[in-house]
């Protein structure tokens, strides 16, 4: 799946989390494969860089495409717990089909282990709850400029939990992207204090989830970064993506059908569907789900390989180019200030691969 290396020089100037690859996933052996915050350290092989350009672009694309793809022909499913539920479900499925086929094999867990993997799956669902809520109190404006400091609050919270430090040219390379998310979104700011407060809860919440992922996914060993803090950091299961996929999908399936319920959504649902359901609308609604269950298995495999940070930053310049790809396919007009936001992220969003080439 990605190829392997040896174990490089920790440097105390880059944030890494320590991953064990699975030999039977890879055409060489290792005994570690070191995943940072930000890209690869600059001793990787060139290969490496390949597998990380690589599951970065391909993350990129699938989330890019789904986000067209809802915009395109969901415009008229708002229902967001529901079509939650119907990824989850997705997952689910796509998961134990590959799950029979031998594609991978499941890891051995103990009963605290999934407590652990059921705590995140609430903290998944709480997250999406909170985005849908704070949506409903401030401008998507100003919702999409809080979320472009996900990176700053990974580097945060990777510094609060294990002590790590991020390079000062990594933390530069980030203002580009954050500034130019601001730029390419700029308009109505208008937001009240509740919803200031949940929208940065639910950055917070998005960089602890992203952070808890690659955790999971890597190896206990001597040399992993410590937690200051153990009860609330997961323990690290060398879980495979598929794995997680598939452990995680029917927990998160379960809890949005019941937030569904809770919010009254799954009956303005059963009406949506006596009125406007029709064969086209579900085989669409179908390939939604297929698109995300892709994007979950490109979401994770990436997490591993890339890390937390570079997740965010690629992201961000997501962000900006949906509003590009709009402007083109929906015939949204933009102004000289989105332009210029839109050119800065997508140059800011290259900076940290070409300073890690150099």
């Amino acid at each position: 799946m990605q190829d392997l290396l040896p174990p490089p020089v920790v440097s105390s100037s880059d944030i890494r989390v320590p991953i064990h690859g699975d030999p039977s996933d890879h055409e060489e052996l290792t005994t570690e494969k070191y995943t940072p915050l930000l890209g690869t350290n600059s001793s990787s092989s060139p290969s490496t860089r390949r597998s990380l350009r690589f599951w970065l672009i391909l993350y990129f694309c699938f989330n890019l495409g789904l986000t067209l793809y809802n915009k395109g022909v969901l415009i008229r499913f708002p229902f967001p717990y529901t079509l939650t539920a119907l990824h989850a479900l997705c997952g689910t499925i796509g998961g134990l089909i590959l799950l029979k086929n031998g594609t991978f094999v499941p890891a051995r867990l103990t009963d605290a282990d999934n407590l652990a993997l059921g705590a995140f799956s609430v903290l998944y669902t709480i997250n999406i709850a909170i985005s849908n809520v704070s949506l409903h109190m401030v401008t998507v404006s100003f919702h999409q400029v809080i979320r472009a400091a996900t990176p700053i609050f990974i580097i945060l919270l990777s510094t609060f939990l294990f002590g790590a430090r991020c390079s000062n040219h990594k933390m530069v390379s980030l203002i580009p992207v954050m500034v130019g998310v601001g730029f390419a979104t700029y308009g109505d700011y208008s937001y009240t204090t509740s919803g200031l407060i949940l929208t940065v809860l639910g950055t917070v919440l998005v960089a602890i989830k992203t952070v808890y992922t690659s955790i999971l996914q890597s190896t206990p060993s001597s040399i992993s970064p410590q937690p200051r803090i153990n009860f609330v950091v997961p323990p690290r299961l060398k879980l495979h993506p598929l794995d997680l996929l598939t452990r995680m999908a029917p927990l998160a399936f379960v809890q949005c059908v019941f937030l569904a319920y809770l919010t009254g959504e799954l009956s303005r649902v059963h009406t949506w569907s006596l009125q406007e359901m029709t064969p086209v609308k579900a085989a669409l609604l179908g390939v939604n789900g297929l698109i995300a269950f892709g994007l979950n298995i490109v979401s994770f495999t990436a997490n591993r390989v890339a890390g937390p940070l570079s997740m965010t930053v690629a992201a961000n310049v997501k962000q900006v180019l949906s509003v590009s790809c709009a402007v083109i396919l929906f015939k949204i007009t933009i102004t000289p200030t989105n332009a210029f936001g839109i050119l800065l992220t997508i140059i800011g969003g290259m900076c940290p691969f070409a300073l890690r080439n150099h």
